[in-house]
């Protein structure tokens, strides 16, 4: 497959103004493995960028995805969603 021909990562094109629910489905499409494998500290740093932003929904998904997650990878998807938030801002 052609380097042009791949899908971005779940998330890749969302940027400061993202609604939490894009937000949220990012977080679903990196827990599901859609269009990408399955990336769970991904999917944490999505549900918990979405939860500061009110998404309930996101908070339950956020608390799954950590207690599927080793303490460190909790603290690497932490420290994702505050490099995010520092290119998004």
């Amino acid at each position: 497959m052609p380097y042009s021909d791949l899908p971005p990562p779940p998330g890749a094109l969302l940027g400061p103004e993202a609604a939490a629910e894009d937000l949220y489905q990012a977080g679903l499409a990196c827990a599901a493995g859609i269009d990408a494998d399955i990336d769970l500290v991904s999917a944490h740093k999505w549900f918990n960028l979405a939860a500061a932003r009110g998404h309930d929904d996101a908070k339950v998904q956020r608390q799954e995805m950590a207690d599927l997650l080793s303490s460190e990878e909790v603290k690497l998807a932490l420290a994702a969603a505050r490099d995010w938030l520092k290119l998004a801002h």
